[in-house]
This record gives structure tokens, C-alpha cells and sequence, in this order.
């Protein structure tokens, strides 16, 4: 086998495990869990980014790290949370993002700072993503996005 089957092969192990963890991680984010289904979380948010960031592009790498600060704010990590939604939240409002996108990054970073106990950060954060969710035009984009908003605490 040459060396460049290989990494064609670990390439696509890589992007397989990498949805695989990230389509799992949120399947729990927006389920009531126990502890043992925290840890799940966590680690299939984790295991996603790391298998992203070995053959993802950037945008696969910001949406792990928004996957990531949703799961720390879910979980009460407020400071790590906080600091994954503003390196993901910088990422997809300066590449214009599409609106369910966008949406979904104001909604982590309310969660994220209402985890953090960032009050303003939470407050104008909470407002722009209620607006967002109400600018989706497709119902089921909008449905998703709410399963998540549903979790943020109201400031």
C-alpha cells in the first residue's frame, strides 16, 4: 500500500469519526441526560473537534468549537465555554454565515455567557439571537435552531 493510500484512507476515517461524534454530541445536547450521557457529550464534542482538526477545513474546525461551547455551557464549564463562542462567534459574523448559522452562533454565545456569568455579554447576546431565530425563513431550520435556544437560560 503507498503512503498516499494511507493518508486517503486515515483522511476519510478522520471525516467519518469527525461527523459521527459531532452528529452525536448534539443528538445529547438537546436530550434531558444523566451523568453517564454528559460524559458521552463531552467526549464525542471532543473526539469531533480533534478528528476536525486533522483534515477539517476551518469551517468544519469553527463548528466544532461551537458544538464545543454549547456542550461546556451545557455541562456549567462557563469560562471555557465563554471563550470557544467568542473564538466560533468572531469566525461566522465575519464570513457573513447563513442566517440559521448565525443564529445558532448568537443562541451559544447567550448560553455560553450565561454560563460564564458575562450578564451584559448574556442580556445582548440573548437579544440578537432571539431576532435571528425569528429571521430564519425555513420552518425546520428554525426548529432545529429553537431545540438549542430552548436550553439558554432568559436573562
Amino acid at each position: 500500500m503507498s503512503d498516499g493510500h494511507q493518508t486517503s484512507d486515515a483522511s476519510a476515517w478522520h471525516r467519518k469519526f469527525a461527523a459521527a461524534c459531532n452528529n452525536r454530541a448534539w443528538e445529547l445536547s438537546v436530550q434531558d441526560r444523566g451523568p453517564a450521557e454528559d460524559r458521552e457529550m463531552l467526549n464525542a464534542a471532543h473526539a469531533s473537534a480533534w478528528h476536525w482538526s486533522q483534515v477539517g477545513s476551518e469551517l468544519n474546525r469553527m463548528r466544532a468549537t461551537m458544538l464545543l461551547a454549547e456542550v461546556h455551557a451545557l455541562l456549567g464549564f462557563g469560562q471555557s465555554a465563554l471563550a470557544y463562542a467568542a473564538e466560533m462567534r468572531e469566525y461566522f459574523l465575519r464570513i457573513g454565515a447563513p442566517e440559521w448559522e448565525t443564529a445558532f452562533v448568537h443562541v451559544i454565545h447567550a448560553h455560553s455567557a450565561a454560563a460564564a456569568g458575562a450578564r451584559e455579554q448574556h442580556i445582548s447576546s440573548y437579544e440578537q439571537a432571539t431576532a435571528a431565530l425569528a429571521a430564519i425563513q425555513d420552518e425546520e431550520e428554525r426548529s432545529i435552531v429553537a431545540k438549542t435556544f430552548d436550553h439558554v437560560p432568559t436573562p
